[in-house]
């Protein structure tokens, strides 16, 4: 096992993940599927619609920040437990080159958490992860506890 590796809340898992967004958001725009998640990160893949490209063939900055925040959602999960009420707090997104391709792939990394605030950060990639096609970061905020 990887040092420093936090294996995800008890149940969480790509395919509980998958279930349990398909209760909660029917209509999710995204079509994200979880690939893994641990109690520290989660990958997802996007598949990228004609919708998503804008002139010129390049995946627009829109569905990129989708993956980004969708991918920070999914790190929460295995950080907390399924939670759909975990909300996006702040999320900002550098765009580093060109993404053209057909799928979005997007890790985000759990920096700290805390008993109301998750911070992470994100990189996006189309077909190799040493090139990313844009970093994120940002914050989640955990429902309060009753």
């Amino acid at each position: 096992m990887n040092e420093g590796y936090v294996p995800a809340v008890v149940g969480v898992t790509p395919e509980s993940i998958k279930a349990f967004v398909a209760q909660q958001w029917p209509a999710n725009p995204n079509n994200a599927e979880c690939l893994e998640v641990s109690g520290r990160h989660a990958a997802v893949e996007i598949p990228v619609r004609p919708e998503s490209i804008r002139p010129g063939g390049f995946i627009s900055g829109p569905t990129q920040f989708a993956a980004a925040d969708v991918a920070l959602w999914y790190a929460c999960f295995g950080a907390i437990g399924l939670e759909a009420m975990a909300l996006t707090s702040e999320l900002s997104i550098r765009f580093v080159r060109p993404a053209t391709g057909d799928r979005l792939t997007a890790r985000a990394d759990l920096h700290s958490v805390g008993s109301r605030q998750i911070v992470g950060s994100v990189t996006i990639w189309t077909d190799d992860p040493a090139r990313p096609v844009s970093v994120a970061q940002g914050s989640y905020m955990a429902p309060r506890q009753t």
